[in-house]
């Protein structure tokens, strides 16, 4: 689109960065992957791209998503906006970071080996280009927040989840432990869990049960005047 307005203004890029979470081994990861060309072309960066000139913020964000997990739906929110004049030793680059909550279950591992990308344990992560480190640590400050206020936790799982390992998640997430207790306590009083009759016996002899989010059950509590906290 061109139009004869704002020829005198200066152009620069805007750029979509997305910090991709995982969930595996009890930990919290993130897809970092080398960057592909100059400048710090090799060293460790988050997923990212251009904006088109007919695209939206959003779209582009999704399109970075689809190409590095070849997943659709995914959850995603906007993080922050990166105007620092010479945050990318390239040229003027505004850039626009949204997080992404991928199920690990449905992730193509032949993707990683495609993009030169791996899963990186969120305790481990190296020095990431520009100020991609500052990205994730804003990041990870909003969905501590987010999953403290909203179900989006549930995102993680592919649909069913035992109690373990939605406990587990929180942990890694707040990198704290959570008392078991107040913490089963504390959903069962929401009631916004159905348990299912099958359970998971990897991990120990009795198994745990599995359990799937109710959006039903959700809207139940919300009009009931109550809200979602753990």
């Amino acid at each position: 689109m061109t139009n004869q307005y704002y020829l005198d203004t200066s152009k620069f890029l805007v750029a979509a960065d997305c910090i991709i979470f995982g969930f595996r081994d009890k930990e919290l990861h993130i897809l970092l992957t080398r960057r592909p060309v100059e400048p710090e072309a090799g060293e460790w960066s988050l997923m990212g791209g251009f904006v088109s000139e007919n695209e939206s913020l959003e779209d582009a964000a999704k399109k970075v998503l689809f190409d590095y997990t070849q997943q659709r739906g995914i959850y995603m929110e906007q993080v922050n906006a990166y105007g620092e004049i010479d945050r990318d030793s390239g040229g003027r680059v505004i850039s626009v970071a949204f997080y992404a909550l991928v199920r690990l279950e449905e992730f193509d591992t032949t993707l990683a080996q495609k993009f030169d990308a791996r899963w990186t344990n969120i305790k481990e992560l190296p020095q990431l280009v520009f100020d991609h480190n500052k990205m994730v640590h804003d990041a990870l400050t909003l969905l501590r927040f987010k999953v403290s206020m909203q179900p989006i936790i549930f995102k993680f799982f592919d649909e069913k989840f035992t109690l373990p390992a939605l406990q587990d998640l929180y942990e890694a997430i707040y990198q704290h432990p959570i008392d078991k207790r107040n913490f089963r306590k504390k959903l069962a009083s929401m009631n916004i869990l159905d348990k299912l009759d099958e359970k998971e016996t990897v991990s120990s002899k009795r198994g745990a049960f599995y359990y799937t989010f109710s959006e039903e059950k959700y809207m139940e509590y919300l009009a009931s005047g109550k809200y979602f906290s753990l």
